[in-house]
Protein backbone atom coordinates (compact mmCIF):
# COMPACT_ATOMS: atom_id res chain seq x y z
CA UNK A 1 0.00 0.00 0.00
CA UNK A 2 1.19 3.52 -0.86
CA UNK A 3 1.27 6.58 0.73
CA UNK A 4 -2.01 7.81 -0.54
CA UNK A 5 -3.41 4.89 0.29
CA UNK A 6 -2.50 5.50 4.21
CA UNK A 7 -3.60 9.19 3.23
CA UNK A 8 -7.16 8.20 2.08
CA UNK A 9 -8.04 5.74 5.58
CA UNK A 10 -6.94 8.25 7.71
CA UNK A 11 -8.98 10.90 6.45
CA UNK A 12 -11.61 8.63 6.86
CA UNK A 13 -10.82 7.73 10.36
CA UNK A 14 -11.05 11.59 11.10
CA UNK A 15 -13.67 11.92 9.66
CA UNK A 16 -15.32 9.40 12.33
CA UNK A 17 -14.00 10.52 15.02
CA UNK A 18 -14.95 13.89 14.44
CA UNK A 19 -18.74 13.44 13.12
CA UNK A 20 -21.75 14.90 15.44
CA UNK A 21 -24.83 13.79 15.86
CA UNK A 22 -25.92 17.20 13.36
CA UNK A 23 -23.30 16.51 10.79
CA UNK A 24 -23.52 14.25 8.00
CA UNK A 25 -21.33 11.64 7.33
CA UNK A 26 -20.03 11.35 4.01
CA UNK A 27 -19.58 7.86 2.34
CA UNK A 28 -17.09 9.16 -0.23
CA UNK A 29 -14.60 8.20 2.27
CA UNK A 30 -16.24 4.57 2.65
CA UNK A 31 -15.75 4.14 -0.98
CA UNK A 32 -12.18 5.29 -0.63
CA UNK A 33 -11.65 2.69 2.16
CA UNK A 34 -13.17 -0.45 0.68
CA UNK A 35 -11.42 0.00 -2.85
CA UNK A 36 -8.07 0.68 -0.74
CA UNK A 37 -8.28 -2.13 1.82
CA UNK A 38 -4.73 -2.92 3.26
CA UNK A 39 -3.79 -6.43 2.94
CA UNK A 40 -2.94 -8.02 6.54
CA UNK A 41 0.34 -7.43 7.23
CA UNK A 42 2.31 -10.77 6.41
CA UNK A 43 4.07 -12.02 9.63
CA UNK A 44 7.67 -13.91 9.87
CA UNK A 45 6.98 -17.03 11.82
CA UNK A 46 9.30 -15.48 14.59
CA UNK A 47 7.51 -12.74 14.89
CA UNK A 48 4.94 -11.85 17.79
CA UNK A 49 1.55 -10.14 16.98
CA UNK A 50 1.23 -6.46 17.75
CA UNK A 51 -2.19 -6.60 19.73
CA UNK A 52 -4.26 -3.72 20.13
CA UNK A 53 -7.34 -4.67 22.99
CA UNK A 54 -10.62 -3.26 22.56
CA UNK A 55 -12.54 -3.30 25.84
CA UNK A 56 -9.98 -4.11 29.07
CA UNK A 57 -12.12 -4.29 31.97
CA UNK A 58 -13.53 -8.04 33.37
CA UNK A 59 -13.57 -10.18 30.84
CA UNK A 60 -12.01 -7.93 28.59
CA UNK A 61 -8.96 -8.08 31.39
CA UNK A 62 -9.11 -12.36 31.27
CA UNK A 63 -8.83 -12.65 27.41
CA UNK A 64 -5.76 -10.17 27.23
CA UNK A 65 -3.74 -11.95 29.60
CA UNK A 66 -4.37 -14.85 27.96
CA UNK A 67 -3.63 -14.07 24.69
CA UNK A 68 -0.56 -12.26 26.20
CA UNK A 69 0.39 -15.46 28.12
CA UNK A 70 0.88 -17.54 24.71
CA UNK A 71 3.84 -15.73 24.33
CA UNK A 72 2.91 -15.04 20.87
CA UNK A 73 2.21 -11.14 20.70
CA UNK A 74 2.92 -7.86 21.89
CA UNK A 75 0.28 -5.69 23.11
CA UNK A 76 0.60 -1.81 21.70
CA UNK A 77 -2.40 -0.46 22.79
CA UNK A 78 -5.45 -0.51 25.69
CA UNK A 79 -8.83 0.65 25.08
CA UNK A 80 -11.66 1.30 27.02
CA UNK A 81 -14.30 3.87 27.39
CA UNK A 82 -13.85 3.74 31.20
CA UNK A 83 -10.09 3.98 31.38
CA UNK A 84 -8.55 4.25 35.22
CA UNK A 85 -11.83 2.60 36.79
CA UNK A 86 -10.98 -0.16 39.42
CA UNK A 87 -11.75 -2.36 36.65
CA UNK A 88 -9.60 -1.25 33.96
CA UNK A 89 -6.83 -0.32 36.22
CA UNK A 90 -5.20 -3.63 36.68
CA UNK A 91 -4.77 -4.15 33.37
CA UNK A 92 -3.80 -0.80 32.74
CA UNK A 93 -0.99 -1.51 35.21
CA UNK A 94 0.09 -4.73 33.61
CA UNK A 95 0.82 -2.82 30.46
CA UNK A 96 2.14 0.47 31.50
CA UNK A 97 3.89 1.21 28.19
CA UNK A 98 0.48 0.74 25.80
CA UNK A 99 -0.98 3.85 24.27
CA UNK A 100 -4.45 4.37 26.07
CA UNK A 101 -7.31 4.93 24.13
CA UNK A 102 -10.96 5.81 25.53
CA UNK A 103 -12.52 5.60 21.68
CA UNK A 104 -11.39 3.01 19.52
CA UNK A 105 -11.98 5.37 15.97
CA UNK A 106 -9.14 7.28 17.55
CA UNK A 107 -7.02 4.92 18.04
CA UNK A 108 -7.01 3.48 14.46
CA UNK A 109 -6.67 6.92 13.57
CA UNK A 110 -3.48 7.45 15.59
CA UNK A 111 -1.73 3.63 15.59
CA UNK A 112 -3.40 2.28 12.71
CA UNK A 113 -0.05 1.40 11.13
CA UNK A 114 0.87 -0.51 14.63
CA UNK A 115 -1.71 -2.93 14.60
CA UNK A 116 -1.78 -6.61 13.08
CA UNK A 117 -4.91 -7.49 15.03
CA UNK A 118 -7.13 -6.83 17.87
CA UNK A 119 -9.01 -8.02 20.57
CA UNK A 120 -12.55 -7.24 21.37
CA UNK A 121 -14.19 -7.82 24.38
CA UNK A 122 -16.79 -5.63 24.94
CA UNK A 123 -20.61 -5.32 25.87
CA UNK A 124 -22.75 -7.68 23.61
CA UNK A 125 -24.35 -4.48 21.81
CA UNK A 126 -20.56 -2.94 20.70
CA UNK A 127 -18.36 -5.93 19.04
CA UNK A 128 -20.08 -5.36 15.89
CA UNK A 129 -18.75 -1.29 15.17
CA UNK A 130 -14.85 -2.30 16.51
CA UNK A 131 -15.07 -5.70 14.48
CA UNK A 132 -16.37 -3.78 11.19
CA UNK A 133 -13.77 -1.36 11.44
CA UNK A 134 -10.46 -3.37 12.64
CA UNK A 135 -11.83 -5.67 9.59
CA UNK A 136 -12.08 -2.97 6.75
CA UNK A 137 -8.36 -1.86 7.94
CA UNK A 138 -6.66 -5.21 7.72
CA UNK A 139 -6.74 -6.52 11.30
CA UNK A 140 -6.98 -9.88 12.32
CA UNK A 141 -9.97 -9.98 14.94
CA UNK A 142 -10.63 -12.22 17.99
CA UNK A 143 -14.50 -10.70 19.29
CA UNK A 144 -16.05 -12.32 22.75
CA UNK A 145 -18.96 -14.32 22.36
CA UNK A 146 -22.09 -14.08 21.29
CA UNK A 147 -20.43 -12.82 17.97
CA UNK A 148 -23.02 -9.25 17.90
CA UNK A 149 -26.21 -8.27 19.15
CA UNK A 150 -28.64 -8.52 15.90
CA UNK A 151 -29.22 -10.84 13.22
CA UNK A 152 -28.07 -8.66 10.80
CA UNK A 153 -24.93 -7.63 12.02
CA UNK A 154 -23.70 -11.27 12.59
CA UNK A 155 -24.20 -11.22 8.65
CA UNK A 156 -22.68 -8.03 8.18
CA UNK A 157 -19.93 -9.10 10.06
CA UNK A 158 -19.56 -13.04 8.10
CA UNK A 159 -19.80 -10.79 4.91
CA UNK A 160 -17.21 -8.47 6.17
CA UNK A 161 -14.39 -11.70 6.94
CA UNK A 162 -14.87 -12.91 3.81
CA UNK A 163 -14.34 -9.26 1.81
CA UNK A 164 -11.48 -8.31 3.99
CA UNK A 165 -9.50 -11.74 4.21
CA UNK A 166 -8.53 -11.71 7.50
CA UNK A 167 -8.29 -14.35 10.45
CA UNK A 168 -11.17 -14.54 13.06
CA UNK A 169 -11.88 -15.95 15.92
CA UNK A 170 -14.70 -15.40 18.15
CA UNK A 171 -14.55 -15.85 21.98
CA UNK A 172 -16.00 -19.24 23.00
CA UNK A 173 -12.72 -21.06 24.17
CA UNK A 174 -14.14 -24.17 24.90
CA UNK A 175 -14.05 -24.65 20.93
CA UNK A 176 -10.20 -25.10 21.27
CA UNK A 177 -10.35 -27.88 24.21
CA UNK A 178 -10.84 -31.37 24.48
CA UNK A 179 -14.74 -31.46 23.67
CA UNK A 180 -14.07 -30.15 20.04
CA UNK A 181 -11.43 -32.70 19.42
CA UNK A 182 -14.01 -35.49 21.02
CA UNK A 183 -16.89 -34.65 19.41
CA UNK A 184 -14.99 -34.32 16.40
CA UNK A 185 -13.48 -37.96 16.41
CA UNK A 186 -17.13 -39.65 17.82
CA UNK A 187 -18.86 -38.31 15.06
CA UNK A 188 -16.40 -39.47 12.43
CA UNK A 189 -16.22 -42.66 14.08
CA UNK A 190 -20.18 -42.95 13.85
CA UNK A 191 -20.42 -42.73 17.58
CA UNK A 192 -22.20 -39.77 17.73
CA UNK A 193 -24.93 -40.51 14.24
CA UNK A 194 -28.60 -39.93 13.73
CA UNK A 195 -28.85 -37.12 16.67
CA UNK A 196 -32.72 -36.05 16.96
CA UNK A 197 -32.82 -33.88 20.05
CA UNK A 198 -30.13 -32.11 22.35
CA UNK A 199 -31.52 -30.83 25.69
CA UNK A 200 -28.93 -27.82 26.67
CA UNK A 201 -29.31 -26.11 30.15
CA UNK A 202 -27.96 -23.02 32.03
CA UNK A 203 -30.01 -23.15 35.39
CA UNK A 204 -27.78 -20.84 37.82
CA UNK A 205 -29.12 -17.47 39.22
CA UNK A 206 -28.20 -14.80 36.51
CA UNK A 207 -28.09 -10.74 37.29
CA UNK A 208 -31.37 -9.75 36.56
CA UNK A 209 -33.24 -12.24 38.85
CA UNK A 210 -33.01 -9.52 41.54
CA UNK A 211 -34.98 -7.65 39.34
CA UNK A 212 -38.50 -6.99 39.77
CA UNK A 213 -40.49 -8.35 36.70
CA UNK A 214 -42.72 -5.51 37.27
CA UNK A 215 -40.78 -2.27 36.55
CA UNK A 216 -42.40 0.22 34.01
CA UNK A 217 -39.37 2.01 32.48
CA UNK A 218 -35.46 2.13 32.39
CA UNK A 219 -33.24 3.13 35.60
CA UNK A 220 -33.27 6.75 36.45
CA UNK A 221 -30.66 8.52 35.87
CA UNK A 222 -27.29 8.67 37.56
CA UNK A 223 -24.20 10.77 37.81
CA UNK A 224 -21.67 9.41 35.17
CA UNK A 225 -18.06 8.69 36.70
CA UNK A 226 -15.28 11.02 35.86
CA UNK A 227 -13.62 8.15 34.24
CA UNK A 228 -15.89 7.54 31.65
CA UNK A 229 -17.12 8.57 28.31
CA UNK A 230 -20.96 7.44 28.37
CA UNK A 231 -21.55 8.61 24.69
CA UNK A 232 -18.76 6.15 22.98
CA UNK A 233 -19.78 3.44 25.67
CA UNK A 234 -23.55 3.91 24.19
CA UNK A 235 -21.73 2.88 20.42
CA UNK A 236 -24.87 2.54 18.05
CA UNK A 237 -27.58 2.30 20.95
CA UNK A 238 -30.26 5.17 21.03
CA UNK A 239 -29.60 7.63 24.33
CA UNK A 240 -29.96 6.07 27.40
CA UNK A 241 -29.28 8.08 30.74
CA UNK A 242 -26.31 6.93 32.64
CA UNK A 243 -27.30 4.72 35.27
CA UNK A 244 -24.71 1.81 37.07
CA UNK A 245 -26.77 -1.49 35.93
CA UNK A 246 -26.10 -1.05 32.68
CA UNK A 247 -21.83 -1.41 33.01
CA UNK A 248 -19.52 -3.65 34.37
CA UNK A 249 -21.65 -7.06 33.26
CA UNK A 250 -25.00 -5.66 34.13
CA UNK A 251 -25.59 -5.02 30.31
CA UNK A 252 -26.17 -8.34 30.27
CA UNK A 253 -29.63 -8.27 31.86
CA UNK A 254 -31.24 -5.73 29.22
CA UNK A 255 -32.68 -6.63 25.92
CA UNK A 256 -30.57 -3.18 24.55
CA UNK A 257 -27.89 -4.12 24.93
CA UNK A 258 -27.08 -7.82 26.32
CA UNK A 259 -27.89 -11.47 25.01
CA UNK A 260 -29.11 -13.03 28.46
CA UNK A 261 -28.33 -16.58 29.58
CA UNK A 262 -28.54 -17.67 26.12
CA UNK A 263 -26.19 -16.08 24.07
CA UNK A 264 -24.13 -15.84 27.48
CA UNK A 265 -23.47 -19.51 27.95
CA UNK A 266 -25.16 -20.84 24.95
CA UNK A 267 -21.72 -20.94 22.87
CA UNK A 268 -20.22 -22.98 25.74
CA UNK A 269 -22.98 -25.45 25.73
CA UNK A 270 -23.90 -25.60 22.30
CA UNK A 271 -20.61 -24.78 19.87
CA UNK A 272 -19.51 -28.40 18.83
CA UNK A 273 -23.07 -29.92 18.21
CA UNK A 274 -23.85 -27.23 16.45
CA UNK A 275 -20.72 -27.75 13.86
CA UNK A 276 -19.95 -30.85 14.03
CA UNK A 277 -24.43 -31.85 13.31
CA UNK A 278 -24.25 -28.85 10.65
CA UNK A 279 -27.40 -27.46 11.93
CA UNK A 280 -27.52 -23.90 10.54
CA UNK A 281 -30.46 -22.27 11.38
CA UNK A 282 -33.93 -23.60 12.58
CA UNK A 283 -36.88 -23.48 11.17
CA UNK A 284 -38.89 -22.68 14.16
CA UNK A 285 -38.49 -21.34 17.36
CA UNK A 286 -41.07 -21.76 19.78
CA UNK A 287 -41.12 -20.13 22.95
CA UNK A 288 -42.52 -23.11 25.42
CA UNK A 289 -42.25 -21.31 28.96
CA UNK A 290 -41.55 -17.62 30.00
CA UNK A 291 -41.50 -16.65 33.91
CA UNK A 292 -41.19 -12.93 34.44
CA UNK A 293 -41.29 -11.83 30.93
CA UNK A 294 -41.05 -7.82 30.21
CA UNK A 295 -39.99 -5.59 27.42
CA UNK A 296 -36.67 -4.15 29.33
CA UNK A 297 -34.56 -7.29 30.53
CA UNK A 298 -34.74 -11.03 30.42
CA UNK A 299 -36.90 -13.84 31.91
CA UNK A 300 -36.45 -15.17 34.92
CA UNK A 301 -36.50 -18.53 33.45
CA UNK A 302 -37.21 -19.46 29.55
CA UNK A 303 -37.55 -22.58 27.71
CA UNK A 304 -37.23 -22.52 23.81
CA UNK A 305 -37.86 -25.21 21.31
CA UNK A 306 -35.34 -24.56 18.02
CA UNK A 307 -36.45 -26.93 15.49
CA UNK A 308 -33.81 -28.40 13.10
CA UNK A 309 -34.96 -29.79 9.69
CA UNK A 310 -32.96 -32.88 7.77
CA UNK A 311 -29.70 -31.87 6.94
CA UNK A 312 -28.11 -34.16 3.81
CA UNK A 313 -28.01 -37.78 5.80
CA UNK A 314 -28.89 -36.20 9.40
CA UNK A 315 -32.35 -36.55 10.96
CA UNK A 316 -34.15 -33.26 11.64
CA UNK A 317 -32.64 -32.58 15.36
CA UNK A 318 -34.96 -30.60 18.20
CA UNK A 319 -32.84 -28.51 20.66
CA UNK A 320 -34.39 -27.22 23.69
CA UNK A 321 -32.78 -24.87 25.98
CA UNK A 322 -33.39 -24.68 29.59
CA UNK A 323 -32.88 -21.71 31.59
CA UNK A 324 -33.49 -20.48 35.45
CA UNK A 325 -33.01 -21.80 38.83
CA UNK A 326 -36.92 -23.13 38.87
CA UNK A 327 -36.70 -24.49 34.96
CA UNK A 328 -34.99 -27.80 34.75
CA UNK A 329 -35.26 -29.82 32.31
CA UNK A 330 -35.97 -33.79 32.56
CA UNK A 331 -33.05 -35.46 32.56
CA UNK A 332 -32.97 -39.75 31.51
CA UNK A 333 -32.67 -42.48 33.67
CA UNK A 334 -29.08 -43.56 34.61
CA UNK A 335 -28.10 -39.89 34.01
CA UNK A 336 -25.58 -40.04 36.72
CA UNK A 337 -24.26 -37.59 39.15
CA UNK A 338 -24.76 -33.63 38.84
CA UNK A 339 -21.68 -32.72 39.93
CA UNK A 340 -20.17 -29.40 38.93
CA UNK A 341 -17.40 -30.03 36.38
CA UNK A 342 -14.19 -28.17 37.89
CA UNK A 343 -12.56 -27.37 34.42
CA UNK A 344 -15.46 -24.92 33.69
CA UNK A 345 -14.34 -21.55 34.30
CA UNK A 346 -16.27 -18.54 36.46
CA UNK A 347 -17.92 -15.95 35.39
CA UNK A 348 -16.69 -12.64 36.43
CA UNK A 349 -18.58 -12.45 39.25
CA UNK A 350 -16.90 -14.72 41.20
CA UNK A 351 -17.17 -18.78 41.24
CA UNK A 352 -20.27 -20.60 39.91
CA UNK A 353 -22.40 -21.52 42.72
CA UNK A 354 -23.31 -25.52 42.10
CA UNK A 355 -27.16 -25.76 41.41
CA UNK A 356 -29.05 -29.27 41.28
CA UNK A 357 -28.23 -29.40 37.64
CA UNK A 358 -25.45 -27.46 36.06
CA UNK A 359 -24.70 -26.21 32.83
CA UNK A 360 -24.30 -28.64 30.02
CA UNK A 361 -26.85 -30.34 27.39
CA UNK A 362 -27.90 -34.10 27.01
CA UNK A 363 -27.85 -35.39 23.60
CA UNK A 364 -30.33 -38.08 22.26
CA UNK A 365 -29.46 -40.37 19.34
CA UNK A 366 -31.60 -43.42 17.93
CA UNK A 367 -29.27 -46.07 19.55
CA UNK A 368 -26.72 -43.76 22.35
CA UNK A 369 -27.43 -40.71 24.90
CA UNK A 370 -24.44 -38.50 25.80
CA UNK A 371 -24.09 -35.83 28.92
CA UNK A 372 -21.99 -33.33 28.57
CA UNK A 373 -21.35 -29.94 30.67
CA UNK A 374 -20.11 -26.67 28.77
CA UNK A 375 -17.21 -24.52 27.41
CA UNK A 376 -14.04 -27.86 26.72
CA UNK A 377 -15.76 -30.57 28.99
CA UNK A 378 -15.90 -33.87 27.24
CA UNK A 379 -18.94 -35.81 26.79
CA UNK A 380 -19.30 -39.23 28.17
CA UNK A 381 -21.91 -41.96 27.42
CA UNK A 382 -25.00 -42.85 30.04
CA UNK A 383 -26.05 -45.01 31.03
CA UNK A 384 -22.50 -45.97 32.87
CA UNK A 385 -23.05 -49.55 31.61
CA UNK A 386 -23.77 -48.80 28.15
CA UNK A 387 -20.54 -46.74 28.34
CA UNK A 388 -18.63 -50.06 29.57
CA UNK A 389 -20.08 -52.00 26.91
CA UNK A 390 -18.89 -49.10 24.02
CA UNK A 391 -15.68 -48.81 25.82
CA UNK A 392 -13.66 -50.96 23.60
CA UNK A 393 -15.25 -49.55 20.20
CA UNK A 394 -14.31 -45.10 21.31
CA UNK A 395 -12.02 -43.85 18.84
CA UNK A 396 -8.52 -41.97 20.15
CA UNK A 397 -8.94 -38.51 20.73
CA UNK A 398 -6.12 -36.19 19.73
CA UNK A 399 -4.81 -33.62 22.32
CA UNK A 400 -5.45 -29.88 21.12
CA UNK A 401 -1.98 -28.44 19.70
CA UNK A 402 -3.03 -25.12 21.10
CA UNK A 403 -5.63 -23.44 23.26
CA UNK A 404 -8.25 -21.12 21.62
CA UNK A 405 -6.04 -17.90 22.19
CA UNK A 406 -3.07 -19.43 20.86
CA UNK A 407 -4.57 -20.91 18.06
CA UNK A 408 -5.84 -17.36 16.89
CA UNK A 409 -2.35 -15.73 17.28
CA UNK A 410 -0.71 -18.77 15.11
CA UNK A 411 -3.56 -18.22 12.39
CA UNK A 412 -2.37 -14.62 12.46
CA UNK A 413 0.59 -15.68 11.62
CA UNK A 414 -0.55 -18.21 9.09
CA UNK A 415 0.27 -21.15 10.90
CA UNK A 416 -2.98 -22.58 11.84
CA UNK A 417 -6.90 -21.98 10.93
CA UNK A 418 -8.97 -21.09 13.69
CA UNK A 419 -11.72 -23.30 15.21
CA UNK A 420 -14.39 -20.49 15.86
CA UNK A 421 -14.06 -18.03 12.30
CA UNK A 422 -16.80 -16.30 12.03
CA UNK A 423 -18.20 -18.63 9.35
CA UNK A 424 -18.44 -21.28 12.03
CA UNK A 425 -19.22 -19.30 14.98
CA UNK A 426 -21.93 -16.49 13.01
CA UNK A 427 -24.87 -18.71 12.28
CA UNK A 428 -24.21 -20.53 15.95
CA UNK A 429 -24.54 -16.66 16.66
CA UNK A 430 -27.96 -16.28 14.35
CA UNK A 431 -29.48 -19.07 16.68
CA UNK A 432 -28.95 -17.29 19.83
CA UNK A 433 -30.14 -13.90 18.61
CA UNK A 434 -33.59 -15.81 16.68
CA UNK A 435 -33.70 -17.22 20.42
CA UNK A 436 -33.56 -13.95 22.47
CA UNK A 437 -36.52 -12.47 19.72
CA UNK A 438 -38.77 -15.05 20.57
CA UNK A 439 -38.01 -13.95 24.45
CA UNK A 440 -38.31 -10.69 23.84
CA UNK A 441 -41.86 -10.90 21.93
CA UNK A 442 -42.79 -13.50 24.35
CA UNK A 443 -44.06 -15.68 21.17
CA UNK A 444 -43.29 -18.00 18.68
CA UNK A 445 -40.78 -17.29 15.12
CA UNK A 446 -40.95 -19.05 12.18
CA UNK A 447 -37.80 -18.79 10.28
CA UNK A 448 -37.36 -19.41 6.42
CA UNK A 449 -33.87 -20.67 6.39
CA UNK A 450 -33.33 -20.08 2.33
CA UNK A 451 -34.44 -16.19 2.39
CA UNK A 452 -33.12 -15.78 6.45
CA UNK A 453 -36.42 -13.74 7.10
CA UNK A 454 -39.02 -14.31 9.89
CA UNK A 455 -42.50 -15.29 8.14
CA UNK A 456 -45.09 -14.88 10.82
CA UNK A 457 -44.34 -11.72 12.96
CA UNK A 458 -43.27 -8.17 10.84
CA UNK A 459 -42.10 -7.18 14.00
CA UNK A 460 -39.67 -9.95 15.08
CA UNK A 461 -38.59 -9.86 11.81
CA UNK A 462 -37.64 -5.99 11.68
CA UNK A 463 -36.13 -6.57 15.24
CA UNK A 464 -33.29 -8.84 12.66
CA UNK A 465 -31.86 -5.78 11.79
CA UNK A 466 -33.00 -3.99 14.73
CA UNK A 467 -33.19 -0.41 16.05
CA UNK A 468 -31.94 2.37 13.88
CA UNK A 469 -28.61 2.95 15.19
CA UNK A 470 -27.45 6.84 16.24
CA UNK A 471 -26.50 9.01 12.97
CA UNK A 472 -22.73 9.06 13.45
CA UNK A 473 -22.27 5.22 14.09
CA UNK A 474 -24.41 4.61 10.99
CA UNK A 475 -21.73 4.06 8.41
CA UNK A 476 -20.33 1.37 10.06
CA UNK A 477 -23.37 -0.54 8.61
CA UNK A 478 -21.50 0.18 5.27
CA UNK A 479 -18.24 -0.79 5.76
Amino acid sequence: MGNNSNSSRRDFLRQLTAITATTAFSSVYLTELSARNPNPRRLGPNEKVNLACIGIGNRGAEIIRELYKTGLCNIVALCDTDMGAPHTLAIMNEFPNAPRFQDFRKMFDKIDSQIDAVSIGTPDFSHFPATMLAMSLGKHVYVEKPMAHTFNEVELMMRGARKYGVVTQMGNQGHSDANYFQFKAWKDAGIIKDVTAITAHMNNERRWHKFDSKIKSMPPAEPIPSTLDWDTWLGTEKHHDYNKDYINGQWRCWYDFGMGALGDWGAHILDTAHEFLNLGLPTEINLLKENGHNKFFFPYSSTLLFKFPERGDMPACDITWYDGTDNLPPVPEGYGNVELDPSIPPPSTGKIIPAKLNPGKIIYSKDLTFKGASHGSTLSIIPAEKALEMQSRLPEVPASPSNHFANFLLACKGLEKTRSPFEIAGPLSQVFCLGVLAQQLNTKLIFDRSTKQITNNPLANELLVGASPRRKWREFYKL
